[in-house]
């Protein structure tokens, strides 16, 4: 939280302690201690509470004075409305915008506040400032079923406190979840390239056997989605006669090997027509 001087307004004082520990209160713009809001966070003396809780009160209480409202003149009403000015989605008019500059709350710091007024108040209800508001903010729900299994004796459970002024819960997914529905997609997605790599890699292999300008023709028509694979191979260079096991060294009697899966989910090709096919020949799918 930025620090800045805070001159003519109520402000957050830092008492440092003899034994090095620290605490906060609120104090008025003469230096005196507001006497309701250090009486309630002498409750979370020495815990990092107190510090939180007291630049979220000392908020309030600036909007308070605003708005001249007095403790015992506050409804659930205007206590909403504050909810709505620092972040939070209520459906009614909010008036004067407030923190003009600043970012609203966030959903944790939303749910603080909440908590730290709904406290703020009830102290105040306890010593008959405002009963009212304070019987209005005492309220109660029933316990999940979740809330029962965790706790030691669920089954005894009967209510739990709940805070009228709290944001609605905002459910999120574990960020390293998938969204609904990308699984199908990616999985079918993942198949569809991994067929079409197994077979551009089975043509690469037949091609990577042929020399010449019968690898280069095959390697193009891979690139365009024929594979394709030729029955003769071509000489590898100037004086080397035709392979003695093909029937032809044209690059142009090229066939088309039909592309089927194996009953292990291989990729397989049909092998050719050509009368000199060896099992040497025989392409082997990738392990």
């Amino acid at each position: 939280m930025a620090r800045h001087v805070v001159m003519g307004d109520l402000r957050v004082q830092q008492i440092d302690r003899k034994d090095g520990r620290r605490s906060w209160t609120i104090v008025w713009p003469d230096g005196t201690v507001h006497r309701e809001a250090d009486w309630f966070l002498r409750e979370y003396e020495g815990s990092g509470t107190q510090r939180t809780y007291a630049y979220l009160l000392v908020d309030h209480l600036r909007w308070l004075e605003r708005e001249c409202l007095g403790f015992d003149a506050v409804v659930v009403r205007d206590l909403e409305r504050y909810m709505g000015l620092v972040g939070a989605e209520v459906r009614l008019p909010l008036g004067e915008p407030w923190r003009l500059g600043k970012r609203p709350y966030g959903q944790a710091a939303l749910c603080t506040a909440a908590a730290c007024l709904k406290g703020f108040y009830l102290q105040l209800a306890g010593v008959g400032v405002n009963v009212v508001l304070g019987s209005a903010l005492n309220v109660s729900r029933l316990p999940s079923r979740a809330v029962r299994d965790r706790a030691l004796l669920g089954h005894a459970i009967r209510g739990l406190p709940a805070n009228p002024l709290a944001p609605r819960r905002v459910r999120r997914r574990h960020p390293k979840l998938l969204p609904e529905g990308a699984k199908d997609q990616l999985l079918a997605a993942v198949y569809a390239a991994r067929g079409a790599l197994r077979r551009v890699r089975h043509a690469l292999r037949r091609c990577a056997r042929l020399a010449g300008p019968v690898r280069a023709r095959c390697a193009a028509r891979v690139r365009t989605g024929r594979a394709r694979s030729c029955r003769g191979r071509a000489s590898a260079g100037a004086g080397r006669g035709q392979d003695a096991g093909c029937a032809s060294a044209s690059a142009e009697e090229c066939v088309a090997l039909p592309v089927t899966r194996g009953a292990l989910g291989r990729t397989s090709v049909g092998r050719s027509a050509c009368s000199a096919w060896s099992p040497r020949d025989r392409w082997r799918s990738p392990r």
